[in-house]
């Protein structure tokens, strides 16, 4: 089993199968971070294929300061802000539509529900966007604050006030939330 910086070094000398290994492993964390930014499951695959396109030509690239996985991410994020500040959303007729999008639960939605977490799903969902970016690629992604900072661009201080007013919130939503349950406030 090759590491991540060892495949990394491998694409950057034109090794596919290289590329296809680290898809393999990464892919599915890259598509749940462009979907945290597009709903349109076609514009994230294509998000995604570019994303990987750019991992081709910038292997070289790579420094090393940061895992390889942060890495990965810092490119999938900026390629999704890059191609959805392009983008302009197309207006079609309901009548005319011949895809409309399911309007379904997802399946995080889904297990999240089954799991009697509604609670705290509600609560992240109502934090400030930048919150939930943080709380999603540390307890989600499961990195480290200095990958956080490094996909993010911005200071590991700011992660870790961002983390604690994160926590902070969810704590004072969820307690307010039982106590409501319960009659008392």
């Amino acid at each position: 089993m090759c590491t991540d910086e060892a495949l990394i070094a491998a694409v950057a000398r034109g090794d596919q199968t290289a590329l296809r290994t680290l898809y393999e492993r990464h892919a599915a964390a890259m598509l749940r971070l462009i979907r945290r930014l597009s709903s349109d499951q076609g514009v994230c695959e294509e998000i995604l294929q570019e994303t990987w396109l750019a991992v081709w030509r910038a292997a070289a690239g790579f420094r090393g300061e940061s895992s390889v996985r942060g890495w990965l991410l810092g490119i999938a994020k900026r390629q999704a802000h890059n191609q959805l500040r392009r983008s302009r959303p197309q207006s079609v007729d309901l009548a005319e539509a011949l895809d409309v999008p399911d309007s379904a639960p997802s399946v995080e939605d889904q297990v999240l529900r089954d799991a009697a977490q509604s609670e705290l799903l509600t609560a992240v969902r109502a934090l400030p966007e930048h919150l939930r970016e943080v709380l999603a690629l540390v307890l989600v992604e499961d990195l480290p604050y200095p990958e956080v900072a490094s996909v993010l661009s911005i200071p590991v201080g700011t992660v870790k006030s961002r983390m604690s007013h994160a926590r902070r919130r969810l704590g004072t939503m969820l307690t307010a939330k039982r106590l409501e349950g319960t009659g008392r406030r």
